[in-house]
């Protein structure tokens, strides 16, 4: 934790960018933003020179691309990086490639003229989480490292009500990579919130689902969970489970107001399930700043659901981990690496086809 001013550069092409950006950030009384470049090379040099703790970075610039410099960054000068992305098709993947590049979060680019209140707020706590984080992708890097390839379930038979529930934020669209890379295509259907921007969470998505054997998509009002489904919560958008039918679950996609600022909300997926699936749920809480998760785990953990939480050298930001261990909500801690195994394990324990952990 830092007892100083966070200290900011704001890389952007676009003056007008840079203003409403800076300007949105001074108004923090912990955040100083102690320069601003057009370009990479300016941004070089100011590096150097101002020593920044977070950096925000445009994703399409002249001279040289941010994707490119991302990378020189982390390669010569780790240090968080906030991409800002335009809202395109193209600006979302190259987003995506951009966090697995090393940066810890992504953040809608502002437009010409406002920076609407909710996106710098947003942007507020991305830059706060980002300074207390790890600044790169290097815990990750690890758990590559010692990560096994895909698991077999090894059981042939799930209850229909079956669930499995993950949350994440900062951080956290590396760690679902990593775990999705992992599992067997056949498990019991998946619900994943990821504090994402609308606009990217449908790239994340086909990200997750590239490196798979689940099918990942972004879920829709009335999708019904099922056996090697997995459904991400759309950016802006809560979900929540019902029944449906004697057995089985379906999504509720609704807006609704945020939640200790976020939307989706993690608390309202785990609080929705707690009443409905309780002991056939395993859940999980992964990296992310503050407490979202913490009160929805301790519910399911309350009505029998066996439930987990990253540890704190794995992950990016030690929050919201860090205090569903905290309250008693984690069953069980693990570094990244371990938790596609655990997810297995946890599951067919569910099924009774494991002798419990």
């Amino acid at each position: 934790m830092l007892n100083r001013k966070i200290k900011v550069l704001v890389v952007d092409d676009s003056m007008v960018v840079r203003k409403i950006v800076s300007d949105a950030l001074r108004v923090d009384p912990e955040i100083d933003v102690v320069g601003t470049a057009s370009d990479p090379y300016m941004a070089r040099d100011k590096i150097l020179e101002l020593k920044p703790d977070v950096i925000t970075l445009d994703i399409e610039m002249p001279k040289m691309d941010g994707l490119t410099f991302l990378k020189l960054i982390m390669k010569q000068h780790p240090m968080p990086v906030i991409i800002m992305s335009s809202l395109t098709q193209a600006g979302s993947r190259i987003a995506m490639d951009a966090l697995e590049a090393g940066a810890v979060d992504v953040l809608l680019k502002p437009g010409s003229s406002v920076f609407l209140s909710d996106m710098a707020v947003d942007l507020i706590m991305k830059i706060k989480a980002a300074a207390n984080s790890r600044g790169s992708a290097s815990p990750l890097t690890r758990a590559r490292c010692d990560a096994p390839g895909r698991i077999s379930s090894g059981v042939t038979r799930y209850h229909s009500n079956q669930i499995i529930l993950l949350g994440a934020s900062t951080g956290g669209t590396e760690a679902l990579r990593e775990v999705f890379s992992q599992l067997p295509g056949d498990l019991p259907g998946i619900c994943i919130v990821q504090h994402i921007p609308g606009s990217f969470s449908g790239a994340f998505a086909d990200r997750l689902n590239s490196v798979s054997a689940i099918e990942v998509r972004e879920a829709r009002d009335g999708d019904v969970l099922r056996r090697g489904l997995a459904l991400l919560a759309p950016g802006d958008f809560h979900m929540l489970l019902h029944k449906r039918g004697e057995e089985g679950f379906a999504v509720q996609i609704k807006q609704g107001p945020k939640v200790m600022h976020h939307r989706p909300s993690i608390d309202l997926l785990f609080e929705s399930a707690a009443t409905i699936a309780g002991a056939r749920t395993v859940a999980g809480i992964f990296t992310g700043m503050g407490s979202d998760g913490a009160n929805g785990l301790l519910a399911l953990r309350k009505a029998g659901a066996r439930t987990f939480a990253q540890d704190e050298k794995t992950s990016v930001v030690y929050g919201m981990p860090r205090v569903a261990f905290e309250v008693g909500a984690a069953e069980k801690v693990f570094p990244l690496s371990a938790i596609p195994a655990y997810i297995v394990k946890a599951a067919a324990i569910v099924a009774g086809s494991s002798p419990a952990a």
